[in-house]
């Protein structure tokens, strides 16, 4: 792909952050005191705005732009669609809805073999869940603190993390739970080996006290993804498939950020061989150039609803302009070995670089992740581990944090900065020499981090 032609133009950029401010409304922020960036542009790696100033993309948009930003060929499968076949009903069998789940399926493990489409992950998380309870007759749903699935209204009560808390009804049917994170272990673990053993006797005493036959399913991040990408260890995930099938519980895996990729494999499962009931996607299905999110079904649940009707539904369940993009997304990462190159460059780029700034950067406490998927735990003494920043930190107490970025963002590097940590995470089709660059902006941000260690 050809490098843009960046052509400033500070007052059409004037126009539309005036436009914005005037009738956007943004998530997750308050509204006065946000100071959006006016995107002018954006291709590959890379975005651009109005004032000239390129930024490599360390974030993928929000963990999602795997094959990069205006991929010519997924730009053209819309386009050919949209002359095609626009729009038409969920109800209806269309070619490309078809072929967009028959690749999925193919990719997916075990016999997750039924597609249910939505238009993004929380809705993939709300309709899994429905499906559970539906399938057990039971209520109660378990997931993780460190967790993110989701601001609809189920997936915003299992998610482990603050932004739930405004929005926590405490009557939503959810148990959250500790999963393992051996540099915070929560049972004093030494050793991998330890976290995990005492993770799931965790797990399971909370299920004993929950009441085994209450539990309609146990939700996990395969990874977790915004929450710190801690990759379980060995032996957890196995672990939990075998405390669901003795309770008779469903095991769900939240590939929403993980999948399509993200870890170097097609989906995250695949490093644990573990084979979950359902497994929720969305993201990097087709690069989000559509929205599209969906849950992959397993033949003992999807039988369920063979004679008995699934009570739910959306409007653009499988869009065929969402599965166009999906089916020339998949055949892109297949024809142009995406998943084999996230592989390589977090082994023999990310990874070890990361390591390397570790050992120079006295504010960096732990580094951990896989493929292009990896966090950089930021801590003001590594002895004591004492983050950077506060839990939720905000305003002033989150000023180092703040300060990380402004730096990044001045060598040309968008981070992803949540908490106390930056993430890691371009799309899986980064070069060596634009992972290589994002590490050297990376390291003279952190060189202002080292000014908040004691």
């Amino acid at each position: 792909m050809t490098p843009h032609v960046i052509e400033p133009d500070p007052q059409a950029g004037a126009a539309v952050k005036a436009a914005d401010r005037a009738h956007v409304f943004h998530s997750w922020s308050a509204q006065g005191l946000i100071d959006p960036l006016a995107v002018a542009g954006a291709e590959g790696s890379y975005f651009w705005d109005y004032d000239g100033n390129r930024y490599l993309d360390f974030t993928s948009g929000l963990v999602y732009t795997n094959i990069g930003y205006q991929h010519p060929k997924v730009v053209a499968a819309i386009q050919e669609q949209a002359g095609k076949l626009a729009t038409f009903a969920p109800a209806f069998a269309v070619d490309v809805r078809s072929e967009a789940a028959r690749l999925i399926a193919e990719r997916t493990p075990g016999d997750l073999d039924k597609i249910f489409f939505t238009n993004g992950g929380a809705e993939a998380v709300e309709n899994a869940v429905r499906m559970a309870r539906l399938h057990t007759g039971r209520t109660k749903v378990l997931s993780a603190y460190r967790s993110y699935h989701g601001a609809t209204s189920t997936a915003i009560n299992l998610t482990g993390d603050p932004r739930r808390w405004p929005s926590d009804t405490a009557s939503a049917g959810v148990v959250h739970f500790w999963a393992p994170f051996l540099y915070r272990s929560p049972f004093y673990s030494t050793t991998e080996a330890e976290e995990c053993q005492r993770a799931l006797q965790h797990l399971e005493d909370t299920i004993a006290f929950e009441g085994p036959a209450t539990i309609a399913a146990i939700i996990l991040e395969t990874v977790p993804g915004t929450a710190g990408i801690m990759t379980p260890p060995p032996g957890y995930l196995t672990g939990v498939r075998e405390i669901c099938d003795k309770y008779g519980i469903v095991f769900v895996l939240d590939e929403v950020m993980a999948g399509f990729g993200r870890t170097g494999k097609w989906f995250a499962a695949e490093h644990f061989d573990v084979v979950p009931d359902l497994m929720t996607f969305a993201k990097g299905v087709n690069s989000g150039y559509v929205p599209l999110g969906g849950v992959a079904i397993s033949e003992k649940i999807a039988a369920t609803f063979d004679k008995r009707p699934y009570p739910g539904g959306l409007t653009y369940s499988g869009h065929p302009l969402a599965c166009a993009a999906a089916v020339a997304t998949i055949n892109v990462m297949a024809d142009e070995k995406v998943v084999e190159n996230a592989a390589h460059i977090g082994e023999t780029v990310l990874g070890p670089g990361l390591r390397e700034l570790a050992e120079r950067h006295p504010s960096v406490g732990e580094v951990r992740g896989t493929g292009v998927f990896w966090a950089l735990e930021l801590v003001k003494n590594r002895e004591t581990r004492e983050p950077l920043v506060p839990y939720n930190a905000a305003g002033e107490a989150a000023a180092p944090m703040a300060a990380l970025g402004a730096a990044a963002k001045k060598n040309g590097l968008w981070p992803f900065i949540n908490m106390n940590r930056t993430h890691a995470v371009p799309a899986c089709n980064v070069s060596e020499a634009e992972a290589k660059e994002g590490l050297a902006a990376l390291d003279a941000a952190l060189s202002v981090a080292d000014e908040y260690t004691a």
